[in-house]
């Protein structure tokens, strides 16, 4: 039996859920664990995510929260059996650089998407940059975001971006609410690109850069790329697995 460690959100049905499996298993400290079993929604296991990146322990979530696109279905029976038959699935966080109008560099990793947004009634005015290059000189919206495949069926796909089959290698690029040009859907980059952000009239018109749970206000600059050197690796049912979910969800109607 593998050293499992349980944690769980301050939900009530995670708190009852961790209880039961606590009494079926021992327990063991979770930097000494072999998996963590995660007992909540997708909000809390992205905390757990970037809690324990350094970690590098596998998470297999059970979902006893709300949204659960990232967990399996909960059950204590056969548990043990499930989880040795999970299959594996690495994701990889992209890397968020920002720069403020009078303030300090700020850097971020965002699992699902970075994402910027204006702040007042004005319109953003941004200018995008892909590895150096301009390629959208202005572009006049409420906002705009880079996503993983991982997270292209989440605010990304509110938003109306393509879902990106898990294995591809391409970002997301998709604007939010674009005025000008109106008819610009977005792209898909290459996984290394880095997209640069550069905020026009960005005093008139101030701009915040999101990137999982770090919000940063009025910025002047952003940089993003995916960093490969760290990531994350999750557990699913081999049944139900993350890529046949993320196919799935393109046929939803």
């Amino acid at each position: 039996m593998k050293k499992i460690a349980f944690l769980s959100s301050p939900a009530p049905e995670a708190l009852k859920a961790r209880a039961v499996l606590e009494s079926m298993y021992p327990f063991i400290d979770p930097l000494n664990a072999e998996v963590l079993v995660v007992l909540g929604g997708d909000g809390y296991m992205l905390e757990v995510m970037h809690h324990y990146l350094e970690a590098k322990i596998p998470l297999y979530g059970l979902h006893c929260g709300s949204v659960g696109f990232l967990m399996n279905a909960f059950s204590p029976d056969n548990f043990l059996s499930r989880l040795n038959k999970a299959i594996p699935t690495h994701l990889y966080p992209l890397e968020m650089n920002v720069y403020q109008n009078g303030g300090a560099p700020t850097k971020a990793l965002a699992f699902n998407e970075v994402s910027l947004l204006r702040e007042t009634r004005q319109a953003a005015k941004i200018e995008i940059s892909v590895d150096g290059v301009v390629r959208l000189p202005e572009l006049v919206c409420d906002g705009i975001l880079v996503a993983t495949p991982a997270g292209s069926t989440a605010y990304n796909l509110s938003a109306h971006g393509p879902i990106i089959p898990l294995e591809t290698p391409v970002l997301a690029l998709t604007p939010i609410s674009a005025f000008r040009p109106r008819r610009w859907k977005g792209a898909l980059l290459s996984e290394n690109a880095e997209v640069k952000f550069t905020i026009l009239e960005s005093h008139k018109r101030p701009v915040s850069a999101v990137a999982d749970f770090t919000e940063v206000r009025d910025v002047s600059s952003v940089t993003v790329r995916q960093m490969k050197k760290l990531g994350v690796t999750l557990l699913f049912d081999h049944d139900h697995n993350l890529e046949e979910r993320i196919l799935k969800e393109q046929f939803m109607v």
